[in-house]
């Protein structure tokens, strides 16, 4: 009855006409979310070239991983538009609250990126283009099922890192595979602990699969689990990498941070101790470990 309540609500709110502002359109497409990735494709291309990028190249590459990922995450916001007005949490976002309607106006706005990200992708490299491509698809395709983390998670959040090395060198190597483990093993620790945080909401919305299937218990041993491998993944970058001693000073503590919180959800197994995983485990974690390896890289020079 309650979850009818919540449908009806969401389909109220779809049918109040509004074309949105600015500040609607710039909330679909995520913008943290899509900064964080812009950021770390940006840093994964520096690293590709060893520093040595002239300023107009890098500018191109940002550019081209923001328009990309904004795409990819705006069309997300509008595949997940329904479940997102079943929610307490999402319900008030621009989509499910009727701010943009009808929802088409996003799509096309979304998709219109996707395409131009993937015509920049294509002027980087077609290696470049072709993790873009694979990436949007993984990120659009099999939304809200199994754990939306492996593998389409995965592929969609590597997609950046992977366009930002390809630009630069077309070549794989240990460095950019490390890079790829470190965000796999980081996905759990920011999708999960949100997911578990919110679990009844979720579950409301019609959403059964792990981590909502699972106990709390066995809930924080995972994610304590991927937060290890996530410290180790992080200290193994330093010796498959060129990195100085900041970076592994940096992957050291921050390693240890995380840990520390994912242990102490492990002790609690409460809603509160995996919202401060999750808020760790976004920019202050991943986005200074990224941060730290940019400095590495500025001070050889």
């Amino acid at each position: 009855m309650q979850t009818k309540r919540i449908n009806k609500q969401g389909e109220n709110a779809g049918s109040k006409k509004g074309r949105g502002g600015i500040g609607d359109y710039f909330n679909v497409i995520k913008p943290r979310e899509t900064t964080l990735l812009v950021f770390i494709g940006t840093i994964t291309a520096l690293v590709a070239a060893g520093g040595n990028l002239s300023i107009g190249r890098i500018l191109f590459i940002l550019a081209a991983i923001l328009v990309a990922s904004a795409g990819a995450n705006g069309l997300t916001n509008y595949l997940d538009r329904h479940l997102d007005a079943r929610m307490e949490r999402t319900r008030r976002r621009a989509l499910p609250s009727g701010r943009i309607f009808p929802a088409e106006r996003a799509l096309y706005f979304t998709a219109a990126l996707s395409i131009a990200g993937l015509v920049m992708a294509w002027f980087l490299h077609p290696w470049a283009f072709a993790v873009d491509l694979v990436g949007t698809a993984a990120a659009v395709i099999y939304r809200k099922r199994v754990t939306c983390v492996f593998p389409q998670g995965m592929i969609a959040s590597c997609a950046p890192v992977l366009m930002g090395w390809f630009a630069v060198r077309p070549a794989f190597n240990w460095e950019i595979l490390l890079m790829c483990v470190l965000i796999a093993v980081w996905l759990p620790s920011h999708i999960w602990s949100i997911m578990t945080a919110h679990s009844e909401d979720y579950k409301k919305a019609g959403l059964y699969y792990f981590p909502m299937n699972s106990n709390p218990r066995s809930i924080s041993r995972i994610l304590f689990f991927f937060c290890l491998l996530l410290w180790a993944a992080s200290i193994g970058l330093y010796f498959a990498g060129n990195f100085g001693h900041l970076y592994l000073i940096v992957s050291i503590i921050s390693g240890l941070v995380i840990v520390y919180t994912s242990w102490r959800l492990m002790i609690s197994e409460t809603s509160q101790d995996a919202w401060k995983l999750y808020k760790l485990s976004a920019f202050p974690y991943l986005g200074v470990l990224f941060l730290a390896i940019g400095l590495d890289l500025w001070l050889r020079f």
